[in-house]
């Protein structure tokens, strides 16, 4: 059975088959998102919010599905008890590394768990809301898109993060201060910029940019009260020892370690500048977080923060659940009418749904390219 296993996580015709799912589903839930937003968004905006909290966790639970029910990977959460009792129960920011393919999911895995994958926010490039699919569900989710120019999206941030924390159900408001993946390259000229400058120079991360965390404190404070921050890390000698989408399609999974911890808002200081100094203390510790996990294996040895308990995060049953109905609604019925059209002799619907499978193939080696990083993060030594 564990063979038969593997040669269908390895199945081309099973890929086929997801991806078909994930962007048929997509597209359908695109099209009752962009109604909502033309019907019910000008006379209830709460109402709205609601319903397209359903709409974005029925798309981005089939990632989850590829993660904990395909891919058989594992999530160990290191979390006090008593952040456990408020994470995914209130309005946060959340700031996570950015070193990995799949950090992002990881994050998604552990808010699924904790039934907040719906409200999950970002901030995330504009041109990623042109992507089908995944960004028009961003878009008509409200997330806050930036073209990386200040100027322009001061007033932006400021608007759409007072905005955001004013949703029915609770807000993760997801923030990569680094700005970008973690590469060979950008680390190089962080540890340029650090050294000209006389800032520590971290060894996994991205010098933090302020801008954006600091213009959206003020836009916070109301309703808003907590920060957590998330620190991830892949164990070695799984499946995958390449955490990445593609290699969690077919089949290979990953062990990844997700450390949280709760900050309220009102330690981080009001005075801008201090604000900025406060993000650039904490990637400090970050980075001896992560540090401490890949010299010791564990994220509490040399770091100096207090240990915590920890526990594996099981699947849940409307993971499987969501995409089981999914799957039945969209690869069934194309199977079904593609056979027939072949027995029928109607050679042009044939056609028709296997240019669709093409589409949705080419779609998705899109979304690929988009999550794809030059090189994976490797231990570094300033």
């Amino acid at each position: 059975m564990a063979v038969n296993m593997e040669l269908l996580r390895r199945s081309r015709l099973i890929h086929l088959s997801m991806i078909l799912t994930f962007f048929v589903s997509g597209l359908a839930v695109n099209i009752v998102q962009l109604i909502l937003k033309l019907t019910v968004k000008p006379f209830n905006v709460r109402l709205h919010r609601k319903l397209n909290w359903y709409l974005s966790y029925s798309v981005f639970n089939q990632f989850v599905f590829y993660a904990d029910w395909w891919s058989g990977s594992k999530l160990e959460l290191f979390i006090s008890d008593e952040d456990y009792k408020t994470f995914g129960k209130e309005n946060n920011m959340t700031i996570l590394n950015h070193s990995y393919e799949i950090d992002w999911l990881v994050a998604y895995c552990a808010a699924d768990k904790f039934q907040a994958l719906g409200g999950c926010k970002a901030f995330a490039k504009k041109v990623l809301q042109y992507v089908p699919v995944i960004g028009w569900c961003w878009y008509f989710s409200e997330l806050i898109f930036l073209s990386r120019s200040y100027e322009k999206d001061k007033e932006i941030i400021q608007k759409q993060v007072k905005d955001i924390f004013t949703f029915p159900d609770p807000v993760c408001l997801c923030f990569y201060a680094e700005g970008t993946r973690f590469t060979d390259a950008k680390y190089a000229e962080s540890v340029k910029f650090a050294k000209e400058r006389g800032m520590p120079v971290l060894k996994h991360h991205l010098i933090p940019r302020t801008k954006g965390f600091t213009t959206s404190l003020p836009s916070m404070r109301d309703d808003c009260k907590s920060i957590y921050d998330m620190n991830v890390v892949f164990r070695k000698g799984g499946k995958a020892n390449d955490p990445t989408v593609s290699n969690m399609i077919n089949g290979k999974g990953y062990e990844a370690c997700l450390f949280i911890r709760r900050i309220t808002l009102d330690k981080v200081p009001e005075d801008e500048k201090k604000a900025a100094q406060w993000l650039q203390d904490l990637y400090v510790e970050k980075d001896k977080i992560i540090d401490s996990f890949h010299t010791t294996g564990s994220f509490f040895k040399t770091s100096g923060v207090k240990e915590v308990p920890s526990q594996i995060l099981k699947p849940r049953i409307a993971t499987f659940v969501n995409y089981m109905i999914w799957v039945s609604v969209t690869v069934l019925p194309v199977f079904y009418f593609f056979l027939k059209f072949l027995i029928c002799g109607n050679f042009v619907g044939a056609l028709v749904i296997g240019g669709t499978v093409g589409l949705a193939q080419l779609l998705m080696q899109q979304v690929l390219n988009f999550s794809r990083i030059d090189n994976k993060p490797q231990e570094k030594k300033a």
